[in-house]
C-alpha cells in the first residue's frame, strides 16, 4: 500500500480529514507528521548505512519508514518546536531552533518522491513581484503596481493614479499584549499620504485600485480548476479587502466559470511555477476585465470545498497525491 506523507500541525482544520478520507478510498495510507510536536514528541532520523538511505518518523502512537513514501503533501509548518522554549536554557533556544528548522526542511527538500508543495516552492511564491511579472508575461491583466521604500516614488505613483491601495507582501501582523492585528489592504487617503515617510523603515506594495464587479477565488489542483465568486461590494467591511469580513462571507461565495482564455492562462501560470496547487485572487471589473492579484502557494480552501458536491477540492488533492490524476511531476533526485 502506497504511503502519502502529510506535513501539517495539530491545530489544522478538517480539510486534512477530508483529504485523508479520499486517500484511503484510493487505496493509499496516510502518515501524518504534525510539526508542532517536533522535536519534543515526534522524532525524525535519517541515516545512510550499508549503501542505503533510511528515514524513520517516530510519533507518540507509531513508527514509520519515510524513505519509501509515494508522495508528500506539504500543507502547513506552523508552530515548529512548540513547548521547547520552556524546556531549555534560553541562551540555547535560538540556536536549537535553527538546527530544528534546518533539519526538518532539509528532510522535506530531499524527499525522493512527488511533492505537492515544498518549503523552497513556498519561498519562491512569496515574491509578489515575480508573480506579477510572470502573470503579465503570459497575458493576464494586472493592476498598475509600485513596490518601494522610497516615499517620493510612492507619492508620485499615488498622485498619478489617484485611487490607490496599499498592501503588505507577507502575512504581516502586529502583536501587542498578546493580540494579533493583521494588516489588510487599505485605500490611501489624505492621512495615509502624510505618513509615507515611514516607508523608509518598511517597503510596501501600492496598486491602482480596480473597481470591483466581482471577486474570485480560484483554487487549482493539478489540471482541475475550481472558481468561486462573491459580490464583495454589498458588504461595507469587505469592499476593499474581503478578508476583513471573511468569517461572515463564508456562505456567500458561489461557484462560477472562468472564461476559457483566463482558465488557460492560470493553468499556464502553474505550469511556469511547476506546482500542482495554487489559490488565486482575481478581480472582475465592471467592464468584465479579469485582473490577476496574486497566487497563494498554500491558500486555504476548506470553506469553498464545502460548497462543492462531495468536497471535490479535497478529492482532487487526494487524486493528485495518489497519482490518480494528471500532475506536474517534480521529483528532483532521480
Amino acid at each position: 500500500m502506497n504511503k502519502i506523507l502529510i506535513i501539517t500541525h495539530t491545530g489544522d482544520n478538517f480539510s486534512i480529514e477530508k483529504v485523508t478520507e479520499y486517500i484511503g478510498k484510493n487505496g493509499c495510507e496516510v502518515v501524518r507528521f504534525d510539526v508542532d510536536l517536533y522535536p519534543l514528541k515526534n522524532k525524525l532520523t535519517t541515516s545512510f548505512q550499508d549503501g542505503e538511505w533510511v528515514t524513520v518518523l517516530e510519533t507518540p502512537d507509531a513508527k514509520y519508514r519515510l524513505d519509501d513514501i509515494a508522495a508528500v503533501w506539504y500543507r502547513r509548518a506552523y508552530n515548529i518546536g512548540n513547548g521547547l522554549k520552556e524546556e531549555m536554557d534560553p541562551k540555547f533556544y535560538g540556536a536549537a531552533m535553527g538546527e530544528i528548522r534546518n533539519t526538518l526542511f532539509g528532510f522535506l527538500e530531499s524527499i525522493d518522491a512527488y511533492s505537492l508543495g515544498k518549503p523552497s516552492v513556498y519561498r519562491r511564491l512569496d515574491s509578489k513581484e515575480e508573480q506579477l511579472k510572470i502573470a503579465d508575461k503570459i497575458g493576464l491583466k494586472i493592476p498598475e503596481t509600485c513596490l518601494t521604500n522610497n516615499p517620493e516614488e510612492a507619492k508620485q505613483f499615488i498622485l498619478k493614479h489617484k485611487n490607490v491601495v496599499a498592501k503588505m507582501q507577507t502575512g504581516f501582523a502586529i502583536y501587542e499584549d498578546g493580540v494579533e492585528s493583521v494588516v489588510f489592504t487599505n485605500v490611501i487617503d489624505d492621512e495615509k499620504l502624510k505618513e509615507l515617510d515611514t516607508l523608509l523603515y518598511c517597503p510596501m506594495q501600492f496598486q491602482r485600485m480596480i473597481e470591483k464587479k466581482r471577486e474570485l477565488r480560484v483554487t487549482i489542483v493539478g489540471r482541475d480548476v475550481y472558481a468561486f465568486e462573491i459580490d464583495s461590494q454589498q458588504f461595507e467591511d469587505a469592499k476593499v479587502d474581503w478578508r476583513k469580513d471573511g468569517v461572515n462571507l463564508i456562505d456567500k461565495w458561489v461557484p462560477t466559470q472562468l472564461p476559457k482564455d483566463i482558465e488557460d492562462k492560470v493553468l499556464e501560470l502553474l505550469d511556469v511555477y511547476h506546482v500542482d496547487y495554487g489559490a488565486l485572487d482575481i478581480i472582475v471589473s465592471p467592464d468584465d476585465e479579469y485582473y490577476f492579484i496574486e497566487i497563494n502557494a498554500a491558500g486555504e480552501f476548506f470553506w469553498l470545498d464545502n460548497l462543492t458536491d462531495g468536497n471535490l477540492i479535497s478529492k482532487s488533492i487526494a487524486d493528485v497525491l495518489c497519482d490518480k490524476a494528471p500532475r506536474r511531476d517534480n521529483m528532483v533526485l532521480v
